[in-house]
């Protein structure tokens, strides 16, 4: 893995528009950059890789960060450049692991992802995975997402509010209540109500059994 290597021109280009420091600084300052990318790259990726499991997903956070560095912090002390390296490194692990728990909640109630419709019995959201395993994994069509996307327009209202909070914001079922207005027990009602017609309208879009 030689991420630092594919980022010079980005690097100097960065330098470039953060003041009008003379040429030779600019050149030292993006040698030095260069050197301390190239030292801590490996071990970046290790920590990205066994946060997210992913190689493609962990190279993207680590390239992400050394830009992100160069971009903001290029021209801060080299002593500087470390802990602010490492600092965004982890901001990117915890938005990746972020997207994939919202993707989970959205997608993990989808038609094939489940082989026992038992668990669906109550509440579906306790049966959804939420980590970065199973359904973040898989990949999520353009095609797909516009399908998802016409049939939550056609839930009633407080169906897609309780599924809404649910997926995309993660609350849970007392949270959800509150923020409705309403009891546990409606909100669970709605969710799942939710869950089902969604799931029979993109029967098609995803294939499986409902």
């Amino acid at each position: 893995m030689q991420a630092s290597a594919t980022l010079s021109h980005q690097v100097m280009g960065a330098l470039c528009t953060q003041g009008a420091a003379p040429e030779g600084t600019i050149l030292d300052q993006a040698r030095q950059l260069e050197q301390f990318l190239a030292a801590v790259e490996k071990r970046a990726f290790q920590i990205a890789r066994l946060a997210i499991r992913d190689a493609d997903d962990a190279l993207d956070i680590v390239q992400d960060a050394m830009l992100q560095l160069a971009r903001k912090y290029a021209q801060r002390p080299s002593e500087q450049w470390k802990p602010l390296f490492y600092r965004i490194l982890q901001n990117r692990i915890r938005d990746c692991q972020r997207c994939r728990m919202v993707r989970n909640r959205v997608f993990g109630w989808l038609p094939g992802m489940r082989s026992d419709p038992e668990l669906e019995i109550g509440d579906p959201y306790e049966a959804t995975p939420d980590d970065a395993q199973g359904p973040a994994d898989r990949v999520v069509t353009d095609e797909a997402m516009r399908a998802l996307e016409h049939a939550l327009k056609d839930l009633p209202a407080r169906q897609l509010e309780a599924f809404l909070l649910r997926t995309m914001e993660g609350m849970d079922v007392a949270e959800t209540a509150e923020a409705m207005g309403c009891t546990e027990g409606s909100v669970k009602t709605h969710y799942s109500r939710a869950v089902h017609a969604l799931r029979e309208r993109l029967q098609d879009s995803w294939g499986g059994s409902a």
